[in-house]
């Protein structure tokens, strides 16, 4: 298996700018997910690195080789696509088997790498059917199986999961982060726009957007420390809330004036120059708890109430008119619809961000 590393590397298709001197380096037994928004780049990226979308500038390294210009099947990568592609007339076992044919295999090693796969992926009972005959979760698990047979240096999935329906989604994931579990040594890089396959798959996960890089870190590391506005709402769900806030005092820990008159102190350093800026501050739903008390973040309207039952979700709206504002509260909690409600939260929970959306921890 084999390490990655991307040197400056971007991709423009004329006039048009995709992706942005990207800067990564992937070691060897890491699974790396790329995440964004529809439109950041993000399967361009994967596409460079399988050879199928050509580099405009920069490097590819694949095990200290540059292979910019070597072609995909010489790559020793497999990748797994949103489409099974699986050719129809053949049965699993033909469908594994058919890229080691066309590689001049013999029969005694394309059988012990089929029925290993099929053994991994639990596939072994359905070796004979045609894909007509299996579900959507076993026709992506074949796929991976062909990817798998290949024994390549990368593996590279391309949104996987998409074509699955919600049950068979979470069933997917869980089997894919067993098969990473059963191949610590194997290289993984997978692009989805879901943040939850993100968090629960990633060793390290690559937030893009608008063709540049906005974040590299361990899964929690982008949950509890975003280094700005962006990545603070894509990673987590419900998404960050963002509160305006003034500046009152600075120091090694920073009091803020809430816009509706709450108030707060966080343990996050500022300057005396940002005295009196106006800032973000930024709070997850499930951090934040219901007050009785004149020390709160801010006060709200209740507009929408689901009760979930493990948890007791509220849509609002701040009262000086901000965006609206989501609470996700454990258990059962019986609030009407238009309750004024108090919220605050634990200030080891809260985030910081200036007037650009830059995290006052990475400035």
């Amino acid at each position: 298996m084999a390490s990655l590393s991307l040197k400056n590397v971007s991709k423009s298709y004329g006039a048009i700018e995709v992706l942005r001197n990207i800067d990564l380096d992937i070691e060897q037994g890491e699974l790396i997910v790329f995440v964004g928004p529809s439109g950041c780049g993000k399967s361009t990226l994967l596409r460079m690195i399988a050879g199928l979308e050509k580099i405009t500038g920069g490097t590819l390294e694949i095990d200290g080789m540059v292979v910019n210009d070597v072609p995909p099947a010489q790559r020793g990568i497999a990748m797994v696509f949103q489409s099974y592609a699986l050719y129809p007339h053949m049965t699993v076992y033909d469908n594994m088997a058919f890229a080691l044919k066309l590689a001049g295999k013999s029969s005694a090693e394309i059988d012990k790498a089929v029925q290993s796969a099929a053994e991994t992926l639990q596939l072994s009972h359905l070796l004979d059917r045609l894909p007509k005959a299996l579900s959507g979760g076993q026709r992506q698990r074949v796929a991976i199986g062909r990817a798998i047979v290949r024994d390549p240096k990368v593996f590279l999935f391309d949104e996987p999961l998409s074509n699955l329906d919600a049950a068979l989604r979470v069933a997917t994931r869980i089997e894919i982060a067993q098969l990473k579990e059963s191949m610590p040594e194997s290289t993984m890089v997978y692009v989805t726009h879901d943040q939850v396959e993100a968090m629960t798959l990633a060793s390290r996960i690559v937030v893009l957007h608008g063709g540049d890089i906005e974040q590299f870190g361990a899964p929690l590391d982008l949950y509890e420390r975003p280094a700005n506005t962006f990545v603070a709402q894509f990673i987590g769900s419900p998404a960050m809330n963002l509160l305006e806030a003034t500046v009152t005092a600075t120091g090694q820990e920073t009091s803020l004036q809430m816009a509706d008159g709450g108030h707060a102190t966080v343990p996050i350093a500022s300057t005396d120059g940002d005295m009196g800026a106006r800032v973000k501050l930024g709070v997850r739903p499930e951090d934040l708890t219901v007050t009785e008390g004149e020390d709160y973040l801010v006060a709200a309207d209740v507009e929408i109430v689901e009760a979930l039952g493990e948890t007791t979700v509220l849509y609002f709206k701040a009262q000086n008119g901000d965006p609206s504002l989501i609470a996700k509260l454990p258990g059962i909690h019986r609030i009407a619809k238009g309750t004024t409600v108090r919220l605050t939260a634990v200030s080891e929970k809260l985030h910081l961000f200036d007037g650009e959306g830059r995290s006052f921890l990475y400035r």
